[in-house]
């Protein structure tokens, strides 16, 4: 039995990190949808292809490569997408009929039975920033008004979650250059709730040096106390 949406909403949400919320995606959301193959594309900040997850195909390296070279250049679904950044189908961009005569399919997607296609927008900062994508095989139905509404949902998710881990990310960078590997060991320790003995012991170094080096990480991180530098890093640990 597929899963509902709100729990596809809580996977994605529960995602630490760019690689999970692939992950999440790809193990929860293809039976929801009724697909047999689909798949997550994220672009980095130069709008390159950073990563390309596909389930149900086993030829993806032969699907990713064509597409790639003749696909993406006459692809309506994905124009469409692009465009308004909504979700949409060959049905939806195409006139009755027009997608067995259409470029994408004639050259590409014939090729790999894929009968019906949906597209949906990862969006930040105004851009497009990735896509899902989603296709049925052989005889099977189109997809409805209906996949479009909960497609669109699910992308917001996505989208919020990539840009929550995305500045996560970028704020691990910062922490890296701001505290020593010593000083991020203890601030780890401190988040546990640990005190200056524990952390002494844990990292066998004096009650002093571990009373030292946190007012130095204060002071690196603007904070004054042990509570407003466990909420400052909270996201970290």
């Amino acid at each position: 039995m597929a899963q509902s949406l709100q729990f596809l909403f809580q996977k994605i949400a529960h995602a630490r990190n760019e690689q999970e919320l692939r992950l999440h995606f790809m193990d929860a959301v293809g039976e929801y949808f009724g697909v047999q193959r689909w798949g997550i594309s994220l672009l980095n900040q130069q709008s390159h292809l950073a990563s390309v997850d596909i389930c149900g195909m086993p030829d993806a390296d032969s699907f990713v490569e064509c597409y790639s070279n003749i696909g993406r250049e006459v692809d309506p679904v994905l124009k469409y997408v692009v465009e308004r950044h909504a979700p949409a189908h060959e049905e939806l961009v195409l006139p009755a009929g027009g997608w067995k005569q259409s470029d994408l399919y004639l050259r590409c997607c014939r090729y790999y039975n894929h009968e019906h296609i949906m597209t949906g927008p990862i969006v930040g900062g105004g851009s497009l920033v990735g896509t899902v994508n989603f296709a049925r095989i052989g005889d099977t139905p189109a997809f409805s008004h209906q996949d479009l509404v909960d497609l669109s949902a699910l992308c917001l998710h996505i989208s919020a979650c990539l840009a929550r881990v995305r500045t996560n990310s970028e704020r691990f960078v910062l922490l890296d250059t701001r505290l020593t590997k010593r000083e991020r060991q203890i601030a780890e320790l401190v988040s546990q709730g640990l005190t200056n003995a524990e952390i002494s012991a844990e990292l066998w170094i004096t009650k002093n040096s571990v009373k030292q080096a946190l007012k130095r990480m204060f002071r690196k991180l603007d904070v004054v106390n042990r509570a407003q530098m466990v909420a400052h890093l909270q996201n970290y640990f």
